[in-house]
């Protein structure tokens, strides 16, 4: 696990490897904080996955991306929903420091970084005085490996290992930095 005092917090690994469910369980540990932001979850139609939806913390949902979704914007073979992620992102992140104790972007990613909106939140989100707890593509240019250099950020791998573990560490360190 990564050291060093750093207000933002951002998860990284393989696909599949525990990170969403590791934000879930720290949200669950902080108790009250006022919290704003949001997280992915597959779509499924059966065993197969078709999809991702963004879930925001104030209860708003948006397909992010579809196998069967017509765009232009393309990840692999999901089309994404850019204009009305952007329209999810104004509703769920629009915060003021002072306002809320940490904000939450699950996930850092290819189809989220086809948003300029979104580029510019997680870029303001980092640089303000609130803490930031966000996952991150294990790879990736841009955005992505901006992010994961940032002085101010601590790095965590998740992986089979360390997942069941990291809830309480996470949790402690965002305290701290509060």
């Amino acid at each position: 696990m990564a050291e060093g005092a750093a207000k933002n917090v951002l998860l990284t690994g393989r696909p599949g490897c525990g990170k969403t469910t590791v934000v879930r369980q720290v949200l669950g540990r902080l108790g009250d904080r006022r919290v704003a932001g949001f997280f992915t979850q597959e779509l499924r139609e059966g065993d197969r996955r078709v999809g991702f939806e963004a879930v925001g913390l104030g209860g708003m949902r948006v397909v992010l991306a579809h196998v069967r979704l017509r765009s232009a914007q393309r990840v692999g073979r999901y089309g994404v929903a850019v204009a009305e992620f952007e329209k999810f992102l104004q509703a769920e992140l629009d915060w003021q420091a002072g306002a809320v104790d940490l904000v939450v972007i699950d996930e850092i990613g290819k189809m989220e970084c086809l948003s300029d909106r979104f580029r510019q939140v997680a870029e303001e989100a980092l640089a303000s005085p609130v803490p930031v707890l966000a996952t991150v593509a294990a790879r990736g240019g841009g955005l992505i490996a901006w992010v994961k250099s940032r002085p101010d950020v601590v790095l965590v791998k998740v992986t089979a290992d360390n997942r069941d573990e990291l809830p309480q560490w996470v949790a402690s360190k965002l305290q701290a930095a509060n």
